[in-house]
């Protein structure tokens, strides 16, 4: 298994070890002792699976208080996987790294708590799945507009479907900070 970090800390890009021959291949998109040497300690509680269409966008979202910690990764199609740090104090507070996740190249991308979290579906359709450290908790719940123009995400998609939901998310800067997770 390869891991590289990415430009902002915490964020992990983690490339599995895939065995293939003529009848397929196979890999491990989990194991507990691998990615705790890789610096991925928290429990894993749940797992999520959605399928989406080309175009759609599912985001910008985060939890906090009990905040999650996502391991993403795509079974089918391809999708922008974007991650930012949302930490009130951070260095890298309103920044954000995007990542092309695909079942071809098999990568996966560790959104730590404290980071809001959104996708974009580039392929016919994606089978998204991802790992969390923390129980969904709608009381916990934020929205973050994926198009706010302060945190400047370069989608690739310009007019991208939304749920009425995301549709109304505000931007970074109208959240309270009291509502933010903190930088430690």
């Amino acid at each position: 298994m390869k891991v590289e970090a990415a430009n902002i800390p915490g964020l992990l890009i983690i490339e599995p070890d895939v065995h293939g021959d003529e009848r397929g291949f196979f890999m491990e998109s989990y194991s507990r002792k691998r990615y705790v040497a890789a610096g991925i300690t928290g429990d894993f509680v749940q797992d999520n699976v959605s399928l989406s269409a080309h175009g759609i966008l599912r985001g910008l979202h985060l939890q906090h208080p009990n905040d999650q910690g996502k391991l993403c990764f795509v079974l089918e199609g391809r999708v922008f996987d974007v991650a930012v740090d949302v930490r009130f104090g951070s260095p890298t507070f309103g920044r954000w790294e995007g990542i092309t996740l695909s079942s071809e190249n098999r990568r996966q991308l560790y959104v730590p708590p404290g980071f809001a979290h959104g996708f974009c579906v580039l392929s016919e359709q994606a089978l998204f799945c991802y790992k969390c450290t923390g129980f969904y908790d709608a009381p916990s719940e934020i929205g973050i507009a994926w198009n706010d123009p302060e945190i400047g995400i370069e989608w690739p998609i310009r007019s991208p479907r939304l749920s009425g939901k995301d549709q109304a998310n505000p931007p970074l800067a109208q959240i309270p900070t009291d509502r933010l997770p903190r930088h430690e």
